[in-house]
């Protein structure tokens, strides 16, 4: 299918279908089983299946279904191993490729939106699109000025089907749920379904994009685009090459693994400090790994792991925080790490992540946090898939102390966005397989992580040598 699907009768059919498939694929399992293959190759074998008719049915269908399917492939290192492998390839395809609009559907917005001339914004326009994503497609263009641009358009009918899609899927999320085991998949849907107003409006994502590469114009780290032209449903903004993240999990070097699991973490933390808002969106498909910039700006030869920078794409999924990540994450963070089980437990109370009416052990709170935060406490911290799965398993098993605590807390709507990007993010570290100084970037960018003695120690060290530029480090002046 090479458009996106509007009817709502359309769609409502294609998502219906899903759980219809993975019944009969149970049958076929049985049957199978019947037959003489062992339970365990037939499991492997629904797992495939069941992947390739989900992937393949949300990809075409674009919208909500593909964004959906975003937001679940970077759990996709929770999987056990024996079933991973299927899934990785599924998800993989559809982070960074769709179906694409027919050209003539492209240029009818192009058309609308940018005028009966809109030929002569560009010197070049590629009809083949370079990117596809949930709610609309990247073109490689050259804009009138020489500059080489990703022309944004959004689908037609975009927000209709992401409101579609997402209100279906919301009904068959008990049948999802085996997907990433231990996720909540109901509230994830209802946070997506929030948020696709803010989405579908390209002046809001011109914005947010605009404030982040303004900020990060100078940094030698992070890259981001600037924006170029917007109007409705058309979003022009400065190209960037370099190696998609997605292919960094599949085929990078370990340096460039972990180089990009630091920046990674690294514009996690710093970009609410320095913006005020959090990138919300997380999956690969945003990323890029680029070589070291020369003198002159452009882009310089392949060194060692420390040249290589991070792109970042798509701000149309952003939570505004003006303080920045607020310093209760940073407390908490400090005082589980250092044992203070009582005052971790008085602050979480007093946030709301214990509600009124419970009352729960703080050494069984303190235990329960403790795993989850490892990557905190050591200087340095390798992300792995066994590490995820352990903890997933640790957390979903209802036989498991662990479970029980865990369905007794509860999370504050006003942070509902920053833990799912803050698991997001963890779930991509996990597929770099990436060895990260968290805790570096932690003391430098969290609000509260550092207790008061520590930052006034910081502050006065960094005003006795220098100033402290961006990346937290001291520049002698």
């Amino acid at each position: 299918m090479s458009d996106l699907p509007r009817k709502a009768v359309t769609r409502t059919a294609k998502l219906a279908a899903l759980p219809l498939g993975f019944a009969g694929r149970a049958t076929w399992g049985l049957g199978k089983r019947i037959g003489g293959k062992s339970a365990e190759i037939v499991a492997r074998e629904l797992q495939q299946r069941t992947a390739e008719q989900l992937f393949k049915v949300l990809g075409e269908l674009k919208g909500g279904a593909m964004k959906f399917g975003q937001a679940m492939s970077v759990f996709e290192s929770a999987l056990p191993e024996e079933i991973a492998g299927p899934y990785r390839a599924a998800l993989t395809k559809l982070q960074d490729a769709a179906p694409p609009m027919p050209t003539s559907t492209v240029h009818e917005v192009l058309r609308e939106r940018l005028g009966e001339d809109w030929r002569d914004l560009f010197l070049e326009f590629e009809d083949k699109p370079a990117a596809a994503a949930s709610i609309g497609q990247v073109h490689r263009a050259v804009w009138h000025d020489g500059r080489e641009v990703a022309v944004k358009v959004q689908y037609p009918g975009a927000g209709e089907a992401l409101l579609s899609d997402l209100s279906q899927l919301s009904r068959f999320a008990r049948l999802l749920g085996p997907l990433i085991p231990g996720m909540d998949i109901k509230p994830l849907i209802t946070e997506l379904r929030d948020r696709v107003s803010e989405e579908l409006d390209y002046a809001l994502e011109a914005q947010a994009q605009q404030e982040h590469a303004a900020e990060f114009d100078d940094d030698s780290d992070v890259v981001v685009p600037d924006v170029v032209h917007q109007g409705d449903q058309v979003l022009v903004t400065e190209w960037i090459d370099g190696i998609p993240l997605a292919e960094v999990i599949s085929d990078g070097t370990q340096e460039q693994r972990d180089r990009a699991g630091q920046l990674l973490a690294r514009f996690l933390f710093s970009g609410p400090a320095r913006t005020g808002l959090l990138h919300a969106d997380p999956h690969p498909g945003n990323f890029r790994l680029l070589p070291p910039a020369d003198e002159d700006g452009g882009e310089g030869d392949e060194q060692g792991g420390e040249g290589w920078r991070l792109g970042v794409l798509d701000f149309g999924t952003v939570d505004r925080l003006p303080g920045g990540l607020p310093g209760t994450i940073g407390e908490s963070l400090r005082m589980t790490l250092a044992g203070e089980a009582e005052a971790v437990y008085g602050l979480l109370c007093e946030e709301g992540f214990v509600r009124e009416s419970m009352a729960l052990d703080p050494d069984a709170v303190l235990e329960y946090l403790l795993p989850i935060i490892e990557p905190a406490e050591a200087d340095t911290f390798t992300f792995t898939r066994s590490w995820m799965r352990n903890q997933v398993a640790r957390i979903a098993d209802p036989r498991s102390p662990a479970h029980q605590l865990g369905k007794q807390l509860n999370l504050p709507p006003a942070y509902l966005l920053i833990h799912r990007v803050t698991l997001s993010t963890i779930g991509v570290l996990c597929q770099l397989n990436a060895t990260v100084r968290l805790r570096d970037e932690l003391e430098a960018w969290l609000p509260g992580f550092l207790d008061e003695a520590e930052e006034a120690g910081d502050s006065a060290e960094a005003g006795g040598a220098g100033e402290t530029d961006r990346d937290g480090l001291v520049v002698e002046v």
